[in-house]
């Protein structure tokens, strides 16, 4: 199984962020917010942590390194084709445990919306 995290997994482009933010759809897996909208492209990702709550920048960096690190390791459960965004929403830094518990929450929860449609 191959658990790397390559550029062309990353979602990237202004015009191409908004308009994802604008279609997307949202839920919240705390202290997740996830964003997702199915693709017919690959998967890309998104991780993202506020500056309005984590001023300083090693803080955001490592709450980013967690959110990967987790997608990173389940990415394989995820089902299709996404276009994805985890935003940190705790006002607190949390350990890896729940981090990683929120994101797998999220791809189970997108896995049905998948069968849904």
């Amino acid at each position: 199984m191959d658990y790397s995290f390559p550029k062309s997994g990353k979602l990237c482009g202004k015009m191409r962020i908004d308009a994802f933010y604008r279609q997307g759809k949202r839920f919240v897996s705390w202290p997740l917010r996830v964003t997702y909208l199915p693709s017919d492209e690959a998967t890309e990702v998104l991780v993202w942590a506020p500056k309005s709550l984590f001023k300083r920048a090693y803080k955001r960096n490592r709450l980013r390194r967690l959110m990967r690190e987790a997608y990173r390791l389940h990415q394989h459960e995820l089902e299709g084709n996404w276009l994805l965004a985890l935003n940190y929403m705790d006002k607190e830094e949390l350990p890896y445990a729940v981090v990683e518990k929120a994101v797998c929450k999220a791809i189970k929860k997108m896995n049905s919306e998948r069968v849904k449609e």
